[in-house]
């Protein structure tokens, strides 16, 4: 895609990333309670078959989670939440050893096992680093590509912090700030930029932020869109996340042609084919 040329390469699993094709990120949550029902993988079988499926389907990455991020999620415990995502890293390892996984965690000690015992390739952090303090320190120390994303607040909380001065160029000022951060601490490995759609913002702000990602690209790092069946769809539409699919995909394919390079999604065919069409439109 045109835009997409001007972005860096990425290293992931041995092999140098251009974007000259955006990337499908397949949400894998080792959940009981992820607001998609359909998503949630409790149990080997289930979890295989969820992985196996997204593979088939043309995901890139696997990013597996054990903390529900939704608004209103309950507390988990660490240890909670570090035990549901090495039992699904066992699997994965063990059944598909050549994945690019990507864990979604806030929290250092879980990346820091993650990365240390299962090889994860990314860190998927929705908190910037603000919900632990040794979080950025940690991925500094293991070096591996830093998904950085923009909220406000808890998973608890988040949706009581929606006031901006300026939404945009707020959100400028956050990841500049964050991203120099980052390179103090000695972080020298890609850091990829997630907005945070639905994290601390309106359902109006939402869409403000999909008409001005491409301003995101100032950065020259990828752009991560998690859309996938969310509240930014299902209000507008006035639907449920398990109606949401045609939704999702209309936002998909708006994001990547304000420049997204990874999509974060709970249905990969359907992304891959956004994908598709969208490329042969902007080189035809």
């Amino acid at each position: 895609m045109h835009n997409v040329k001007k972005m860096p390469n990425i290293l992931l699993r041995g092999k140098i990333i251009d974007f000259s094709s955006p990337l499908v990120m397949a949400i894998i949550n080792c959940t009981p309670d992820s607001f998609f029902a359909a998503s949630r993988c409790v149990g080997e079988y289930a979890l295989i078959d969820a992985v196996e499926t997204a593979l088939k389907e043309g995901a890139d990455i696997i990013d597996l989670g054990g903390y529900s991020t939704r608004p209103g999620a309950e507390f988990v415990t660490p240890d909670v939440e570090w035990e549901r995502i090495k039992e699904a890293l066992t699997v994965i390892r063990q059944r598909f050893p050549q994945t690019v996984i990507s864990v979604d965690t806030f929290r250092a000690s879980v990346a820091e096992c993650a990365v240390k015992e299962f090889d994860v390739d990314i860190i998927n952090d929705i908190s910037g680093g603000t919900l632990d303090d040794n979080l950025l320190p940690t991925v500094a120390k293991l070096n591996v590509p830093y998904i950085l994303m923009h909220t406000r607040g808890t998973p608890q909380t988040m949706q009581q912090f929606t006031q901006y001065d300026n939404l945009i160029g707020d959100m400028l000022v956050y990841f500049s700030e964050k991203i120099t951060l980052l390179r103090q601490l000695g972080f020298t490995s890609d850091i990829i930029i997630d907005p945070g759609f639905g994290f601390a913002k309106t359902m109006d702000q939402n869409y403000e932020l999909l008409k001005y990602l491409s301003v995101f690209d100032r950065f020259k790092m990828p752009i991560l869109a998690g859309v996938s069946r969310k509240s930014m769809v299902c209000k507008l539409l006035d639907c449920e996340p398990s109606e949401a699919l045609n939704g999702t995909t209309v936002v998909n394919t708006l994001a990547l042609l304000h420049g997204a390079n990874i999509l974060r999604v709970h249905d990969v065919r359907q992304a891959v084919e956004a994908i598709k069409i969208t490329q042969k439109m902007m080189w035809a």
